[in-house]
C-alpha cells in the first residue's frame, strides 16, 4: 500500500529566494511513497485520454443517435455527444488517476463546455447573418443611399440604409442625453443618500430592468402621442428608448458607485469637504471607468430595440434628419420591415443591415472592455553617474 505524500522541500530552499540561473535541489522522496499529483497538472496521458474520449463518444453517439434510436436534429446530437464525452472522459480517467483528479477533470470539462457551446451558437449566428447579407454588403451604395423610390425587389446596386443609420444615431443620441443624467442622479441618490426612498427607488429600477420593450413603446404612445398630441417622430421614439436605457444605466451606475472604497469618502470628509463636494470630486472621478461602462450598456440596449420605434415613429424609406417631424427609420426597424416584406432581395438587405447592427453593438462592448481596463503606469529608473 502506497501513501500519497507531498514532495519534501528543504527549509533552506524555502527561505532563500530563487536566483536566475540557479537550480533548486531535487527533493528526495521516501522509498515506497507515491508523489501526490496536482489536479491541474497536464501530462501526455491526459491529452491522449481526452482525445480518445472525444472520438469514442462521437462514434457511440453517432451510432445510437442516427442509426438505432429514432432521434434527429443537430442540436440534440451535439448535446448528447457532449454528455457522452463527459462520461467517457470520467471513465477513462478513473482507470489511471485518483478520485480527486477525476472529479477535477469532470468539473473542468463541464465548466468549459457550457460557455463553449454558447460561444459556438453565437459564432454560428454571426457567421450565418454575415454570409446571407454579403451580396448587399459589398456595394458602397448600401451605406450611402436610402430606399426612397427603390422597390424591395430591386437589385443591390440601388438603395441603401443611410436613412436608417442616421435615424439610429439621432434617436439613440437623444435617448442617451435624456437617460444618462437621470440614471446617474438616480444612482447617486440610491448609493450616497440612502434611506427608505432609496430602497423604494432601487426596487422600481430593478423592476424596470426587466420591462418588456413593447410596454415602453405603449407608454410613450398613450401618454405623449395620444394624450399630449406629440406627433409620431424620431423624438417620440427617442423617449421610448430612453425609458428602456434608463434602468440599465441607473442600476449599473449604482453598482459602480457602491464599489468605491469608503475610506476615500472618509478622507474627504476629514479634509472638510461637504457631502456633495465628496461625490463630485472624489466618488465620481474614481468611478469614471465604471460609469462609462454603464453608458455603453445603456446604448447597446437602446440601439437594438424595434417595437418602441415601430409604435412611436413608424418606418420610412426616405432620409429624415429632423427628429420632431415625420417618421424616422432605424436599423432594427429596417430589418423588421424588410423581413416581413417576404421578398428575397429585401431579406438579403435585412441580413446586411443586421450585420451592420451587430458590428455596432460588438464595437460598443469592445470599447467598454478597453475603457474598464486598468491602466498600467510604467516607471523608468534613471541612474546618475558622477564623473570623478
Amino acid at each position: 500500500m502506497t501513501t500519497l505524500v507531498e514532495p519534501p522541500v528543504r527549509e533552506s530552499d524555502a527561505e532563500q529566494p530563487r536566483l536566475p540561473g540557479r537550480r533548486r535541489a531535487v527533493p528526495v522522496v521516501p522509498e515506497g511513497a507515491e508523489v501526490l499529483r496536482r489536479p491541474r497538472s497536464r501530462t501526455r496521458d491526459d491529452v491522449l485520454t481526452s482525445v480518445a474520449a472525444a472520438i469514442g463518444s462521437l462514434a457511440a453517439v453517432w451510432l445510437l443517435y442516427t442509426k438505432l434510436l429514432p432521434f434527429d436534429g443537430k442540436i440534440g446530437f451535439v448535446v448528447c455527444w457532449y454528455l457522452a464525452f463527459v462520461l467517457f472522459y470520467a471513465g477513462l480517467s478513473a482507470l489511471t488517476q485518483p478520485r480527486h483528479v477525476v472529479v477535477d477533470r469532470v468539473v473542468t470539462t463541464a465548466v468549459i463546455g457550457g460557455p463553449a457551446l454558447v460561444g459556438a451558437a453565437l459564432l454560428s449566428t454571426v457567421v450565418v447573418i454575415v454570409a446571407k447579407g454579403m451580396p448587399a454588403l459589398v456595394h458602397p451604395n448600401f451605406y450611402l443611399d436610402d430606399m426612397a423610390g427603390v422597390r424591395p425587389s430591386s437589385d443591390f446596386d440601388t438603395g441603401g440604409i443611410a436613412h436608417a443609420i442616421v435615424g439610429t444615431v439621432i434617436e439613440v443620441g437623444i435617448a442617451v442625453a435624456i437617460a444618462m443624467p437621470l440614471g446617474l442622479l438616480t444612482a447617486i441618490y440610491m448609493s450616497e443618500v440612502g434611506g427608505r426612498g432609496a430602497r423604494l427607488v432601487r426596487a422600481v429600477v430593478e423592476a424596470m430592468t426587466a420591462l418588456p420593450s413593447i410596454v415602453a413603446g405603449l407608454f410613450i404612445y398613450t401618454v405623449f402621442i395620444v394624450k399630449l398630441g406629440v406627433p409620431s417622430s424620431g423624438f417620440a421614439a427617442a423617449l421610448a428608448l430612453a425609458v428602456m436605457a434608463l434602468p440599465i444605466m441607473a442600476r449599473a451606475s449604482d453598482v459602480v458607485l457602491r464599489v468605491v472604497p469608503g475610506g476615500l469618502r472618509e478622507a474627504s470628509y476629514a479634509l472638510g469637504a461637504t457631502k456633495w463636494q465628496t461625490v463630485w470630486k472624489v466618488v465620481l472621478p474614481t468611478a469614471r471607468p465604471g460609469l462609462a461602462t454603464a453608458l455603453i450598456l445603456g446604448v447597446a440596449r437602446a440601439v437594438g430595440e424595434t417595437s418602441p420605434v415601430l409604435l412611436t415613429s413608424g418606418a420610412s424609406t426616405f432620409m429624415n434628419s429632423d427628429p420632431f417631424h415625420n417618421p424616422m427609420n432605424s436599423l432594427p426597424l429596417f430589418v423588421y420591415a424588410s423581413v416581413v416584406s417576404g421578398n428575397p432581395n429585401a431579406e438579403v438587405r435585412a441580413y446586411a443591415a443586421a450585420t451592420v447592427l451587430l458590428v455596432v453593438v460588438l464595437s460598443l462592448f469592445v470599447l467598454a472592455r478597453f475603457v474598464v481596463k486598468p491602466r498600467v503606469v510604467k516607471t523608468r529608473v534613471v541612474t546618475e553617474r558622477k564623473d570623478r
